[in-house]
């Protein structure tokens, strides 16, 4: 069962792909991919050429997706702790 995420239409999770990882239009493409290619220096164009079923929108929403994983959030901690 494929479901998209509510904020990022095109980064979709399914239990019977990747693992359950958050990939790309229900591709075998995971989003921590394209984040590592970009991390490692492949530009967005080399990924294009790379991948040809991806487009520009798919490394950006990639992009938007972990931003939105990483915001900070606040942990209340029992006091004295």
């Amino acid at each position: 069962m494929e479901l998209k995420h509510y904020q990022f239409d095109r980064i979709t999770l399914d239990p019977n792909k990747c693992f359950g990882k958050p990939c790309i239009r229900g591709m075998r493409m995971p989003v921590a991919s394209i984040l590592s290619y970009l991390s490692s220096g492949m530009s967005v164009e080399e990924i294009l050429t790379e991948w040809p079923e991806l487009e520009i929108e798919d490394i950006y929403q990639a992009l938007g997706y972990a931003a939105l994983s990483m915001e900070e959030r606040v942990v209340s901690l029992p006091e004295g702790a």
